[in-house]
């Protein structure tokens, strides 16, 4: 039966299974959030349609995305084997359980929370597992990062619990989150912006990862932690408009404006600039309150940061790992134009006259981002490779 499982190419490889569960759940869970929002869908449960929409980005799909990079990277990294077959289909079952068991949270109660809560620490136990076999001790770091996503998880069901209000869970999530992709987006932008321009014979390539690097990230924590510890003193804002400046000159060094002639490498460093634009709003929000509300200054990270950046890794690895060829076609420059529509929209909504109206745009701007995924990159995800090596 395992032998089975494993030759099915869907189960060949983690980014198979979860990318596009990902993508599938991103638009579902965004219809029933605006649905809810016109009074179509009546989501309004014990755990709360807003406490719901934001877990569901936070833990639902961004949980699938970070599990099929990590179940995906993980083999480079150590040497092994991947995780194919019946562990994989466990892994992802248990995924699509937190999905169901938060729907029908009414019925379940802490049931629900208990499923939901399991899948990030089995994912941080699995790639755990595989990097200490193999003592690759430098990327045990990512890990101990998804275990912090794991118990920001379960402090965001806590305070929803006790409070009906998740303010602290998603600043300490949001920071885990932020500091997940200044580690992993950062190297992936640098390195891949590399590759390319080598592919080029450019003269000029991005700064290696060296000291300024390492400040920005560490000034992008300090500023996090005052935010999650005094997140309406001014020291927090000013801390975090100084991390907008660092990540800025971060981004700057990786000669981004260079791969505008490929798409493939261009929406990593757009998806990375929302990283120091939501320092910024984040900042704003802080210092002056009254123009711009703290809760509508975090989507430029959720929106922006994450659905940007993670869709950009989403289409170039099912492309690189289904043995074809990494440029972006007509359909994958609609899929980016239609995310990053969808983040710079979310981020004026509250800017704007009607921002119910501004949010439905963005709302379906955000759903043909994800099903354009789907119809056009579902296929490679369920067939073997392009070039016939292996199913993987």
């Amino acid at each position: 039966m395992r032998s089975q499982l494993t030759s099915i190419p869907l189960l060949s490889y983690g980014f198979r299974p979860f990318f596009l569960g990902a993508a599938v759940w991103a638009p579902v869970a965004m219809i029933l959030w605006i649905g809810t929002m016109v009074g179509r869908f009546d989501l309004v449960s014990v755990y709360g349609a807003v406490a719901w929409h934001a877990h569901e980005f936070l833990f639902g799909y961004l949980a699938a995305t970070v599990a099929g990079f990590l179940l995906t990277a993980a083999p480079n990294w150590t040497g092994r084997r991947p995780i194919t077959g019946a562990p994989l289909l466990g892994l992802f079952t248990l995924w699509f359980a937190g999905r169901v068991a938060l729907l029908a949270i009414n019925q379940l109660g802490l049931t629900a929370v208990v499923v939901d809560s399991l899948f990030l620490f089995m994912i941080a136990f699995v790639v755990g597992w595989e990097i200490i076999a193999a003592k690759n001790w430098r990327n045990l770091r990512i890990v101990l990062l998804v275990i912090a996503l794991a118990l920001s998880n379960v402090l965001y069901h806590l305070e929803v619990i006790r409070t009906g209000s998740p303010a602290l869970a998603i600043r300490v999530s949001l920071s885990v989150i932020v500091t997940l992709i200044m580690v992993i987006g950062g190297r992936l932008a640098s390195s891949f912006t590399r590759n390319w321009l080598i592919s080029r014979k450019a003269q000029r390539y991005p700064a290696l990862f060296d000291r300024i690097d390492a400040a920005a990230i560490a000034i992008g924590i300090a500023s996090l932690a005052i935010w999650i510890a005094m997140p309406d003193q001014t020291v927090a804002g000013l801390a975090l408009l100084g991390s907008a400046a660092a990540q800025t000159v971060r981004l700057a060094r990786w000669r981004g404006t260079t791969t505008w002639r490929e798409p493939l490498v261009l929406i990593l460093h757009v998806g990375y600039a929302f990283i120091p634009l939501g320092f910024l709003t984040a900042g704003m929000s802080v210092l002056w309150p009254d123009i711009l509300a703290p809760s509508a200054a975090l989507h430029a990270w959720t929106a922006g940061a994450v659905g940007v950046m993670t869709l950009g890794v989403m289409t170039r690895v099912s492309l690189g790992h289904s043995g074809r060829a990494l440029t972006a076609s007509r359909a994958t420059i609609v899929i980016y134009v239609a995310i990053v529509l969808a983040a710079i929209m979310r981020v004026i909504a509250p800017l704007c006259g009607s921002m119910l109206l501004m949010l439905v745009a963005s709302a379906v701007a955000w759903t043909i981002a994800f099903l354009g995924f789907v119809v056009f990159y579902g296929r490679f995800l369920v067939k073997a490779r392009a070039d016939g090596h292996g199913t993987c």
